[in-house]
């Protein structure tokens, strides 16, 4: 069989890159990984995904994969020989795609909200955290004992919680202790630690972000 070429696209700050990242080493594949300028998308990007033209994108012997939850469905079902992370039980299946669906509708936009500023969504950030704690319940991870799809779609998104709460003027550990509990345990996990950047570095990103875009 010949050797997978696996290549990732991916913009450094990105919580979407990111969770392509984890699942990667989750599964231990080696693959070449290109940061992208969001400012001059590089023909590859463009040809690759002409649709989003957005990262991350997959690209595995040469055909391209979009959309990062997709990709990670992907990566899951191709090497499947490995730890799985998604449930193999088409109920729990179903429930770990609708929780990594909620994430996708509601973290990035009202997170962004909170840390840029604009409209009062700190309340409604909250509200979002709250829901996921409620079905992380006492759990270690949101599949159960081990982690998997839903961890691996929310962790990286922890490593804006310090942006949120400076900018924000937020205590993310006060309000949801459970969660912070939680991202304190996949942090413990190489395949985080090694994805999620320093939170400073991030925090760093979005203070240039603000003023770049006059949102200081």
């Amino acid at each position: 069989m010949a050797q997978d070429n696996v290549l990732l696209l991916d913009f450094w700050p990105s919580s979407y890159g990111m969770r392509v990242k984890i699942a990667l080493a989750e599964k231990g594949i080696t693959y070449e990984c290109k940061q992208e300028d969001l400012d001059a998308k590089s023909s590859l990007l463009l040809e690759n995904n002409p649709v989003h033209k957005m990262i991350p994108v997959l690209v595995h012997n040469g055909k391209p994969i979009c959309e990062s939850l997709n990709i990670v469905q992907y990566i899951d079902e191709v090497w499947n020989h490995k730890l799985h992370l998604l449930p193999t039980d088409p109920y729990q299946r179903s429930q770990a795609r609708f929780w990594g669906d909620y994430i996708d509708k509601h973290i990035y936009s009202i997170g962004k909200k909170v840390w840029t500023g604009k409209g009062k969504s700190k309340k409604e950030f909250i509200e979002c955290l709250k829901t996921l704690e409620g079905e992380l319940g006492n759990k270690p991870y949101f599949g159960g004992e081990g982690f998997g799809y839903v961890d691996l779609a929310l962790v990286p998104f922890t490593s804006w919680f310090y942006t949120y709460e400076t900018l924000g003027n937020l205590n993310l550990e006060a309000e949801c202790p459970k969660l912070a509990a939680w991202a304190r345990r996949c942090m413990a996990r190489e395949s985080v630690a090694k994805a999620l950047p320093h939170p400073h570095k991030i925090y760093d990103f979005a203070l240039q972000y603000k003023q770049k875009h006059g949102l200081e």
